[in-house]
C-alpha cells in the first residue's frame, strides 16, 4: 500500500476529478479537504482511501472506475464512504460503521468538516454521527 499511496495515481485521480470544485466558502479547492483528511491518517492505505473518499459521490468518476485501478479493500472503503442518493444521513453513517477503514476516514472527515465553520444543523448532524461511530 505504500507504493499505492505514494504513486501519483491516487493524487492525480482525486485532483483531476475534483478540478473546479470548491468547499463551502467558494474559494478553497475541494482537493484541499481530501488532503487534510489524508494528513490525519496513520497509514498509506488509509491515506489513499481518504484522498479518494469524495470522488464517486461528488465527481463523474465511478466506483467501477476506481475498481479498475485500486485494490478491493480501498474500493470497498470508498464505497462505504459514498452516500447514496436519497439515503438518510444516519443510515449512511451506519453503513460506514460496517467498514473499519471507512469508519476511521469518516471520523477524520467529520473532524475536518467541523474545522470549516459548520452551521448549527451540521454540528448536530456530526454529533449524532460521532456517537454512532465511536461506540
Amino acid at each position: 500500500y505504500t507504493t499505492l499511496f505514494r504513486s501519483d495515481s491516487v493524487w492525480w485521480i482525486a485532483k483531476v476529478a475534483h478540478r473546479g470544485q470548491f468547499r463551502r466558502d467558494g474559494m478553497t479547492p475541494y482537493i484541499n479537504h481530501a488532503v487534510a483528511v489524508a494528513a490525519l491518517m496513520p497509514t498509506d492505505l488509509l491515506k489513499a482511501i481518504a484522498v479518494l473518499h469524495g470522488v464517486p459521490e461528488n465527481t463523474k468518476v465511478t466506483l467501477a472506475d476506481l475498481a479498475e485501478l485500486f485494490p478491493k479493500r480501498v474500493v470497498a472503503a470508498v464505497d462505504a464512504l459514498t452516500k447514496l442518493k436519497g439515503e438518510q444521513y444516519l443510515d449512511y453513517v451506519e453503513r460506514v460503521n460496517e467498514n473499519s477503514l471507512a469508519r476511521k476516514v469518516k471520523l477524520a472527515d467529520m473532524f475536518c468538516n467541523l474545522r470549516d465553520s459548520p452551521n448549527e444543523k451540521q454540528k448536530r448532524k456530526y454529533f449524532q454521527a460521532f456517537k454512532r461511530l465511536v461506540r
